[in-house]
């Protein structure tokens, strides 16, 4: 038994030594990932907003004087031109009243032809003293009242020929007519001014939106942004279905004061609208390219992380080996996330196969070949389909591989 001790014993070493080397030989190599290296761009400074349409102008068609409505002549939801007739007011009351200050204007007049008479005969005696300067002055105070009177008398006039101008009412302003408010044969105008439709201009409109006033704020103190004024700052309308309008709008007003309710900084655009294909009054989304972001990067979407401490994205060092790098975004571009901290030129951002990857552990890096769902996101083409090995060798190369371990065994 002690002489077969050491025997077993160098036995055992030469297995030990052999198993060894057999783990060194089958070491994996690094794994193989998808990288694209970074260059900083200057990209559009966007915002998707939600805003509201609202007529470029909008005015109330009322009934400015007392009286039956006879008709409307206009036809509901139509256009209409700035002047068009619209309603008719019963006329004869006004017509009346026009009637009754002519009346007095004639009588006034007639007043003040007999004072100017009397006082034109004072003025004529009163140098021979057939006159007293007493009556010469109460004879020309009679004669600028009866002036005055038909002044006052003149004025009712042309206040009853306007009024019975306003019983037929007419469009304000170039629109659309909506629909008839009150019926034929009601009494409008009776003590205050009856709302009988309204005339909307629908092209353009206006599309009212909000921004929140902490993050403007940010961006105007960012050394790397760089905004647009009014009227060059463009909006574009989507619609339902993520469909664009056709004609973008421009930024035409920015309010100097943050609204205490809400903290929002109130905007507004001017979106050309021909053809009505926008409706006021409806909630739309709004994208607003406010500027330039400069010294950005454009990175997938794949290649950014998120855990507890925010985003992330793992990169290749200049050694080989995987890093972490933390990020700052400033929102998504065309199925990209604009970084606007964290990255250097240069750097290769690992897209595909992170999971496969150890920060501190080597990787080898191939160019990033987007796959066919990033394809069909726009701006990217189709990335080709590698060949498939056929369904005989797959099932060759498995029981190859099933096989392999029965063919190591212990060394002899």
């Amino acid at each position: 038994m002690r002489l077969h001790r050491p025997l077993l014993l160098a036995c055992g070493l030469l297995a030990l030594t052999a198993c060894g080397g057999k783990d060194e030989a089958a070491a994996p190599p690094p794994p193989e990932v998808g990288v694209v290296e970074v260059k900083p761009q200057t990209v559009p400074l966007t915002r998707d907003l939600v805003g509201r349409l609202s007529p470029y102008r909008s005015a109330d068609v009322r009934a400015r004087v007392p009286g039956v409505l006879l008709r409307r002549v206009y036809e509901e939801g139509s256009d209409v031109r700035e002047g068009q007739l619209l309603f008719e007011i019963d006329p004869a009351p006004l017509q009346a009243s026009l009637g009754v200050a002519q009346g007095q204007l004639a009588q006034a007049e007639a007043t003040y032809a007999n004072a100017r008479s009397s006082a034109e005969r004072a003025r004529q005696l009163a140098p021979q003293k057939f006159v007293s300067q007493n009556d010469l002055d109460n004879a020309v105070a009679i004669e600028r009242s009866a002036g005055a009177a038909v002044e006052a008398a003149r004025a009712s006039v042309r206040n009853a020929q306007i009024d019975l101008g306003y019983a037929k009412v007419t469009a304000p302003i170039a629109g659309r007519a909506g629909k008839q408010r009150v019926t034929e044969g009601a009494l409008v105008g009776q003590g205050e001014a009856t709302l009988l439709t309204t005339v909307d201009q629908l092209d353009p409109l206006y599309a009212n939106f909000s921004i929140n006033s902490t993050e403007l704020a940010q961006l105007r103190a960012a050394t790397n942004v760089s905004l647009v004024g009014t009227g060059k700052a463009t909006v574009q309308v989507v619609l339902p279905g993520d469909r664009t309008h056709d004609q973008d709008g421009t930024l035409d007003f920015s309010d100097t004061t943050v609204d205490p309710a809400t903290g929002a900084v109130s905007m507004r655009a001017l979106v050309p609208n021909p053809g009505s294909v926008l409706f006021p009054g409806s909630f739309v989304t709004l994208k607003v390219n406010m500027g330039e972001l400069h010294e950005v990067f454009l990175v997938p979407q794949e290649a950014v992380l998120r855990d507890a401490n925010g985003a992330f994205a793992r990169v290749i060092g200049a050694d080989g080996n995987v890093e972490r790098k933390n990020l700052a975004t400033g929102g998504v571009r065309e199925n990209q996330w604009i970084v606007t901290s964290g990255l250097s030129a240069g750097d290769k951002v690992i897209v595909s196969g992170v999971q496969k990857v150890k920060e501190g552990a080597p990787a080898t890096a191939k160019p990033w070949q987007p796959t066919a769902a990033d394809a069909s996101a726009p701006g990217k083409a189709p990335a080709p389909a590698p060949a498939q090995a056929p369904a005989g060798d797959d099932q060759k190369a498995k029981a190859e591989a099933q096989a392999e371990p029965a063919k190591s065994g212990p060394a002899e």
